[in-house]
């Protein structure tokens, strides 16, 4: 499946080493239209003001997290339809039905790897 490297992609996370190196994933792959933001709330905001192809997204941060942001964009009409990963290092079973359950399109138990940016619609 061909994946549209010009979109813009939305990384939000609160730790800068993490969002450096999906950054850096993301540069692999040809990706070169790359925001970012601290927490959950900083993210909605700018997803309010630009349309993104795609949001990878930390699980755990303060004061809205990964969780609350996706629950809000899938209840914004406008924003509803957006791709979004989850990354966290959590591996509880209910957090992966809870983010299936929310709308993610996929939640990863560990550092992200290219095919699962290459594998998005």
């Amino acid at each position: 499946m061909a994946v549209d490297t010009s979109m813009p992609v939305l990384v939000v996370d609160d730790y800068k080493a993490m969002i450096r190196i999906i950054r850096n994933l993301l540069k692999q792959l040809g990706f070169a239209n790359v925001d970012e933001a601290g927490d959950g709330s900083a993210a909605l905001d700018m997803m309010r003001q630009k349309q993104y192809g795609l949001v990878i997204s930390d699980w755990n941060m303060e004061p809205m997290t990964g969780y609350e942001l996706l629950s809000e964009v899938r209840t914004d009409d406008r924003l509803s339809r957006t791709p979004f990963i989850m990354v966290t290092a959590e591996s509880k079973t209910e957090n992966v039905v809870a983010a299936k359950k929310a709308g993610g399109n996929k939640l990863h138990r560990q550092a992200l790897q290219r095919g699962d940016v290459e594998g998005q619609d």
